[in-house]
């Protein structure tokens, strides 16, 4: 006969046991688990192959983090370097601006130097108003009063530069016009003014010492009588202040004009040169 506290104990034990049971009935008859019962047991080398790999993976994946870790704040030390350096230029950045500016001002190539001027015309602009008012003094009377010259520095088209142009005013109409209107013959004196308006300044440059030697080649065989009478009278003018004007020209009429003669002719043995001296006509 089994004692009643010991046949409850066994009872418990078998009550535990079957519900033990149940569970381990119920775990057994998952899908999961009866899939993975009907499967093939596993292949330990490669499993031990895949995670041997995996832990080389790791490895470096280890070292790459650690040297991007390293490059990182190497970066970021020569980033600040580099703020510092770009701290240090910025003045020097600004000057740089300023000093390419005026250098493109004084070149003509900026958009502020509406007229394209460069320094050097700009400078020798004030230059060409002496030399243009010093010629007009003898393109007046070379032309009978009719033109005088003033220096422009009015834009020209498309791309050229501008500074160092001059007009000319035609007092018999009061119009102003380019000098590539002027006819041959007075383009001649025109130009033979300019000359001779130079010569004046640059004397006056010069602490008025003279250029005493002027040569004009050719141009007088386009000026009709009246003209040339006037552009002799200035050049005789210029002889009674003591300069030597020299003439080359095949002008006949300025034979008459001119006492001393150099004559060139030529031969087919070459060409001979005889000095003469004229009375002069008047």
């Amino acid at each position: 006969m089994i004692p009643g506290a010991e046949l409850a104990a066994r009872e418990s034990e078998l009550e535990a046991w079957r519900t033990a049971q149940a569970t381990h009935t119920a775990t057994l008859q998952d899908p999961d688990l009866a899939e993975a019962a009907a499967t093939e047991p596993a292949d330990e080398q490669t499993a031990e192959a895949i995670l041997a790999a995996a832990a080389d993976r790791l490895e470096a994946a280890a070292i790459d983090e650690s040297t991007s870790r390293a490059r990182r704040e190497a970066l970021l030390g020569q980033i600040d370097d580099l703020a510092q350096g770009i701290g240090r230029l910025a003045p020097l950045l600004e000057e740089h601006h300023v000093a390419k500016h005026l250098a493109d001002l004084a070149a003509g190539t900026s958009g502020d130097n509406q007229y394209r001027m460069h320094l050097e015309a700009y400078v020798l602009a004030a230059r060409l108003e002496e030399v243009a008012k010093a010629a007009n003094t003898r393109l007046e009377r070379m032309s009978s009063g009719r033109y005088v010259l003033s220096h422009t520095d009015a834009r020209t088209s498309g791309r050229g530069r501008s500074g160092l142009g001059l007009e000319i005013l035609d007092q018999w109409t009061g119009q102003t016009r380019d000098t590539t209107t002027l006819s041959g013959g007075e383009s001649f004196f025109a130009s033979l003014a300019l000359a001779l308006g130079l010569a004046d300044v640059v004397a006056q440059e010069a602490g008025g010492s003279q250029l005493d030697t002027l040569f004009i080649d050719e141009g007088f065989g386009s000026l009709d009588d009246e003209t040339l009478e006037e552009v002799l009278e200035v050049l005789d003018e210029l002889r009674s202040y003591s300069r030597t004007v020299g003439v080359v020209s095949h002008v006949a009429d300025l034979r008459r004009r001119i006492p001393t003669q150099m004559q060139v002719r030529k031969s087919q043995d070459g060409s001979t040169v005889n000095a003469m001296a004229t009375a002069p006509a008047h």
